[in-house]
């Protein structure tokens, strides 16, 4: 395990629906962080956007934690700062350097590449997904065109904006009607299960329109799939690797953000009961999933396993969940990767995938 040798910015909460799964998630990577040595700075983002940086302590990832005004911090662009300013009522600063950032933002603003466009313009590592993969894997539409472009399947599903809505609600729904029920309707540019509902009877399929529409202009209906829900964990870069794959029983209709991070009440079975073929099939078809989207770091991907034995994609996860129930770091726990070394893993990840891309001119010869 390194010891103290590099300080790292852990960016949590955020701009998002999922704003409290990323407090659970960051308590747990900060404890981690704290136990192989490192030197953790945790950088709190409000609801509203607002920047702080928060004392090295679990108390700061609580939702009662309150942010001091004098701690108010930016993440600058520029490369010679190297991570955050620190500002102050007189008009001053000091910069707070990071060698390695580590978002755990789940959601827009986050997860979306937003945030890892304006750490590409600071020039700082970070873990995780690049700009173009988070972009891609936030958006279920682009993200399921890029796993049809790469040969995996994919559910059937169609899709719509706010304005198409508003214009022709009775169109849609006909289209929506004559796929056949369950449907589930969800915003195209969410996770957690934030804004999704599971449509059994058309009467309800405008509300679930409706509570889409909350979270996003774009509107995902898909049509239900009869198979297992199995995910696989990613790791890695150009190389990645699978863990084996876990499946998930939900006792709900579907599993729900309740069901992920308030009752619990779901059967996570880790390892999933596969033979050796649907294991390997299931691996390969996350790192396909990985690469499609031009993955790094990390990732997990969800998918049904048909009791014809093929391999339907339902999404990729660029910030996974990382809290102590969460199927990202359970999976390498049962593959062999504890909590700690994963994610000293995505930390060296990080300082990899930097150093590969600063030998990438800039300038034309």
């Amino acid at each position: 395990m390194p010891r103290k040798t590099r300080v790292i910015g852990l960016i949590f909460g955020g701009r998002s629906a999922e704003h409290e799964v990323s407090l659970r998630s960051a308590a747990s990577v900060f404890q981690a962080l704290e136990s192989a040595s490192y030197e953790v700075v945790p950088i709190f983002i409000t609801r509203r956007g607002e920047w702080y940086w928060m004392p090295a302590e679990l108390e700061s990832f609580s939702t009662s934690s309150v942010p001091r005004e004098e701690n108010r911090v930016i993440l600058s662009p520029d490369p010679a700062h190297r991570g955050l300013i620190a500002l102050n009522s007189k008009g001053g600063f000091r910069t707070i350097s990071a060698d390695v950032m580590f978002p755990v933002l789940h959601g827009p603003y986050g997860e979306d590449g937003t945030l890892q466009g304006l750490l590409e313009m600071a020039n700082v590592p970070y873990a995780g997904c690049g700009v173009a993969a988070s972009a891609v894997g936030m958006d279920k539409v682009l993200m399921k065109a890029a796993f049809m472009s790469s040969g995996l399947l994919v559910g059937p599903f169609f899709w719509f904006l706010n304005f198409e809505w508003m214009e022709n609600e009775i169109g849609l729904t006909k289209r929506a009607a004559e796929r056949g029920l369950p449907v589930f309707v969800k915003p195209a540019n969410l996770g957690s299960s934030v804004g999704i509902s599971r449509v059994d009877d058309m009467k309800d399929f405008p509300s679930a329109v409706g509570l889409a529409l909350r979270y996003d202009r774009k509107v995902l209906v898909e049509d239900c799939i009869v198979g297992r829900e199995l995910e696989v964990s990613v790791l890695g870069n150009d190389q990645p690797k699978a863990s084996l794959a876990g499946e998930v029983i939900p006792t709900a209709t579907f599993y729900d953000y309740e069901e992920k991070y308030l009752r619990d009440t779901a059967e996570l079975v880790i390892p999933a009961r596969l033979n050796s073929v649907e294991q390997a099939l299931a691996a390969d078809t996350a790192i396909a999933a990985f690469k499609a989207v031009d993955g790094s770091g990390l990732a997990r991907v969800d998918m049904f396993l048909t009791p014809e034995g093929k391999m339907v994609v339902n999404e990729i996860n660029t910030i996974p969940g990382f809290t102590s129930i969460s199927m990202y770091p359970k999976l390498w726990e049962a593959t062999g990767i504890s909590y700690g070394d994963l994610v000293a893993e995505l930390v060296e990840l990080a300082v990899e995938r930097h150093k590969n891309k600063q030998i990438i001119e800039t300038d034309r010869l």
